[in-house]
């Protein structure tokens, strides 16, 4: 038997907007066909156009994709850096309150560390969207290098 790839992709929602995609840019071919008289006799040519327009439109799309992906990345990372913001904000605040209200020094100091585990949190969360934003810009200018419409 001969055994099967099977794809599995995490973007679910993807599959069938690529399919659409393909067939859209299928269902647009048009074709010319001249017929005349050469050296030989009787010829046929036969000549193909629009799929380039539409391979065309497709890298134009591509762009824009990555464009919207890279605002995306570039939103969440800002997010992620208030985030840690904040975090850091409340961690200074509890070891503030913890030299202020010496009973409850305890519970302010495990407040203050698991503040501080929430600043490294969403550090790390805004380097990662950081990270992911660059590659959506670079791939934006692959697609930007590649179809001819700006």
């Amino acid at each position: 038997m001969a055994e099967e790839k099977h794809h599995h992709h995490l973007g679910l929602f993807h599959h069938k907007e690529e399919e659409e995609q393909v067939a859209a840019a299928e269902a647009v071919v048009v074709q010319e066909t001249t017929y005349g008289y050469g050296d030989g006799g009787y010829t046929e040519t036969t000549t193909t156009t629009a799929a380039v327009v539409a391979a065309a439109d497709s890298e134009e799309e591509e762009f824009r994709k990555h464009k919207k992906e890279e605002k995306e990345h570039k939103h969440k990372e800002h997010v992620g850096e208030l985030g840690a913001i904040a975090a850091g904000a409340f961690a200074m605040h509890e070891r503030h309150e913890a030299k202020k209200d010496p009973e409850h020094a305890h519970r302010h100091k495990l407040e203050e560390r698991i503040a501080e585990a929430a600043v490294a949190a969403a550090g790390g969360y805004a380097f990662h969207e950081h990270h992911e934003k660059e590659e959506a810009e670079d791939e934006a200018k692959e697609h930007k290098k590649h179809h001819h419409l700006f």
